[in-house]
């Protein structure tokens, strides 16, 4: 695993203002429900037939939308599948990849507790929705 910086939500924020992208990986209907003000959707995987499957174009979607040293914070809902999505693009050659550790909902520990507040909880600005040109449909 490649050495990825992580960092919590409002140190999220400041690096959008500095210039960083948010993408955020999650499902479509996760995305829709609610993301950070500005958030691209390119998951890492897809619900459906009950569970998640891996998306097998997530890569090819990041290369087609964003140059390889493109600043981008990569978020999801608690952590696991952006940290996933930041090695597998830093493993792809991504130079400026950071995670947003605690996701939309939060970070929690082996008990469901939350460890520390998501962009949601922390009331950072948001949107719903399917925005043009930012939306997985609109991407792949």
């Amino acid at each position: 695993m490649a050495d990825i910086k992580r960092v919590s939500p409002k140190e999220a924020l400041a690096l959008l203002a500095e210039g960083y992208v948010y993408v955020d990986v999650r499902s479509e209907p996760e995305f829709a429900e609610g993301h950070p003000a500005g958030a691209y959707n390119v998951p890492i995987m897809h619900l459906g037939g009950g569970g998640m499957t891996p998306n097998p174009r997530f890569v090819d979607v990041m290369r087609a939308r964003f140059p390889a040293g493109t600043k981008i914070v990569v978020g999801c809902k608690a952590g696991g599948r952006s940290l996933r999505a930041a090695n597998v693009l830093v493993g792809e050659g991504f130079t400026a990849i950071v995670d947003q550790r605690a996701g939309w909902d939060g970070a929690r520990d082996a008990f469901g507790k939350v460890t520390e507040a998501g962009w949601g909880p922390e009331g950072l600005p948001s949107e719903k929705g399917e925005p043009e040109g930012r939306s997985y449909a609109g991407l792949k």
